[in-house]
């Protein structure tokens, strides 16, 4: 049976449903229900790419003012929607947002635009901050595209990001965090085994750890991209093969493993995780006191990630890292990144995996859906 309470919290696919017959979510072609997530909506590029010299946050002005100071170029996204890397673009979005006041949001991108290394954020008319939706906020949206490890193509109406949207942010605190350990097993270790509660690290969060031993890939523990390879078209999945864009890292005999400034990185996490359906969660930038890297790109998990409706024994997180500055060091089950729930504004109706065609939801290690696997051998 579904909860549908209403309180604060993440909105639930059914809400974002009301939102979009109410007006607050519009677009000039109809939004498609395969958008929707159990508590988040896929936004969908427009159909045109202005190369800019430079990111930038609006803050008292609007976007299109900057644009004309900062505009290099076009490019129509339905005849040749080649986004070069290490370029700066600015592509309108085909939704535009129309809130009740007490209504905010949070953009960030989706799980395989992090894995192709696309840095994307979301900017707003009068923003002051990336990926932030005020409250009560009406206008456009903008995304800031940067590929960084390859060059792209995408069309019109493809997805690179998502959104979120709160009637009043709820994180669940460290106290709550440790019950919601003790009555839905968050964790669970390589055989599916839950981890008990007093085990789990829990301080702002929940705390996880590298996997250096790759047991359920064949001793492959991570990729790094490869410099100079082909363009990836983002309409082709299982289109290219990985051993062109990719090198694989094989488990290290010492335990450890130096990783070089501002290569690009994909790694899996130790333990297995789990989001139950009252709950959504977010994956935390790697605290710089820890060490000098990104952990994440793509940091949303939505209700039911690793869970189902209470089945499934958890699943891999996969890292996108970017070190910085210097050689950074990892071991095998070091702590890496961790992950802040928060609660939903009622129990969404539908439930992310299979059921409604969720990519990653049993994943081990993996790339993006854009590769065909053939570095395993």
């Amino acid at each position: 049976m579904i909860k549908d309470f209403q309180m604060n919290g993440t909105l639930p696919i059914q809400r974002l449903k009301q939102l979009i017959r109410d007006g607050g979510i519009k677009a000039p072609v109809p939004i498609q229900d395969k958008q929707l997530q159990p508590a988040s909506m896929d936004l969908r590029l427009g159909n045109k790419a202005y190369r800019v010299r430079s990111s930038f946050l609006p803050q008292h002005r609007r976007v299109d003012e900057l644009l004309n100071e900062l505009f290099m170029y076009e490019t129509d996204l339905d005849e040749n929607g080649i986004l070069e890397k290490k370029n700066v673009y600015l592509i309108p979005l085909i939704e535009e947002l129309y809130l009740p006041r007490e209504i905010n949001g949070k953009a960030n991108p989706k799980s395989t635009t992090g894995r192709l290394d696309i840095f994307t954020r979301v900017i707003t008319d009068g923003g002051y901050r990336f990926d932030e939706i005020s409250q009560g906020y009406s206008g456009r949206l903008y995304l800031e595209v940067f590929p960084r490890s390859f060059t792209i193509k995408v069309k019109t109406g493809q997805s690179l990001n998502q959104l979120r949207l709160f009637d009043g942010r709820e994180q669940v605190e460290d106290d709550d965090l440790r019950e919601v350990c003790q009555t839905h097993t968050l964790l669970f270790d390589d055989a599916g085994v839950p981890v008990p509660a007093g085990s789990a690290i829990i301080r702002d969060g929940l705390h996880m750890r590298v996997d250096l031993k790759g047991h359920a890939s064949n001793g492959v523990i991570g990729f790094k991209a490869k410099k100079n390879s082909s363009i990836i078209d983002l309409s082709k999945a299982g289109g290219h093969l990985a051993s062109e864009y990719w090198e694989p890292i094989q488990a290290p005999k010492e335990g450890f493993l130096i990783l070089e400034p501002e290569e690009f990185y994909i790694f899996a996490s130790k333990e297995k995780v789990r989001v139950p359906l009252e709950y959504a969660a977010e994956m935390i930038e790697f605290d710089a006191g820890s060490g000098e890297l990104r952990t994440h790109y793509a940091g949303f998990f939505d209700s039911g990630f690793g869970y189902g409706r209470g089945e499934v024994n958890g699943t891999r997180s996969v890292l996108e890292v970017r070190p910085h500055d210097v050689p950074f060091r990892i071991e095998d089950g070091q702590v890496f990144f961790k992950i802040r729930y928060e609660k939903m504004a009622g129990q969404p109706q539908i439930t992310y995996g299979k059921e409604i065609g969720s990519h990653y939801y049993a994943q081990e290690l993996a790339l993006s859906k854009h590769f065909k696997n053939d570095l395993f051998g």
